[in-house]
């Protein structure tokens, strides 16, 4: 099988086709590769796979075809992919406007731990996409991580809010929690460290077991201690709030974005 990706030294795109090698998914000469720059003669530490001279020849080489780029690239792409199946990395791009282009539609939504191997990267399937068709989603979405299949499309623009924001959020509240540190005359070195300790540090004891943090929460909180008293400030100063706003604003621009302007 053939694998084609469009936008293939972008930051998905590029993180699909090293996992794809990485992993030996997909061999070299089996994965098609077309960016706007032009062909590299080193992907990923190897020369041979095949690159692309546009769109239509990329289609005409590939089985599978990835469309990984922005949104607004998406219009000019031109794309005709008639009998194939099609992956959209995209959001905001919905299924009625991609199935313009002949294939067999699935939405995926990856984020930027897709370049560490470590996306939740759920997807959408369009009713033409096949059993056979899933299981490939899943074995080369496994090139950068884990999946779930959703039931309904409109879920994918929630995860383009939650999940597809990637670090965003977590970095956020580093940077809050480092200024405090500095504002309080820590060193800049000390202050990053500190900050890392809290979201890198406490996120690795909710790894596998996520569904245990409203008990973790209730035990700060049971304790009565520092960690109690700032979890209480958060939340009188609007901290789940804040956080509700955040992927709401996110889910409705990834829904205005669908509907195109007015």
């Amino acid at each position: 099988m053939r694998i084609g990706i469009i936008g293939a030294t972008g930051w998905l795109g590029s993180a699909l086709g090293a996992g794809l090698l990485s992993r030996q998914i997909v061999r070299p000469g089996d994965l098609v590769l077309l960016n706007r720059s032009g062909p590299r003669p080193d992907y990923h530490g190897h020369a041979d796979p095949v690159w692309a001279r546009d769109v239509a020849d990329l289609v005409a080489q590939s089985d599978v075809v990835v469309v990984s780029v922005r949104p607004g690239d998406w219009s000019g792409l031109d794309l005709r992919a008639e009998g194939r199946l099609v992956l959209s990395f995209m959001a905001g791009i919905g299924a009625q406007e991609l199935a313009r282009c002949g294939g067999r539609i699935v939405r995926v939504m990856p984020n930027a731990a897709a370049e560490i191997g470590a996306s939740y990267s759920p997807f959408w399937a369009a009713e033409a996409v096949t059993d056979a068709d899933r299981n490939t989603v899943r074995h080369l979405l496994s090139a950068i991580g884990t999946t779930d299949e959703l039931p309904d499309e409109a879920q994918i623009d929630l995860m383009t809010a939650l999940p597809g924001s990637g670090a965003a959020y977590p970095a956020l509240m580093a940077v809050a929690m480092a200024g405090f540190m500095r504002a309080q005359g820590v060193s800049e070195a000390i202050a990053w460290r500190a900050a890392e300790a809290a979201v890198i540090g406490g996120a690795r004891l909710l790894e596998g077991r996520i569904t245990d943090a409203p008990v973790l929460v209730a035990a700060y909180r049971d304790y009565r201690g520092t960690t109690a008293a700032g979890i209480e400030a958060a939340e009188a100063a609007g901290f789940s709030r804040a956080i509700v706003a955040a992927l709401e604003a996110a889910t409705d621009k990834a829904r205005r974005m669908a509907e195109g302007p007015a």
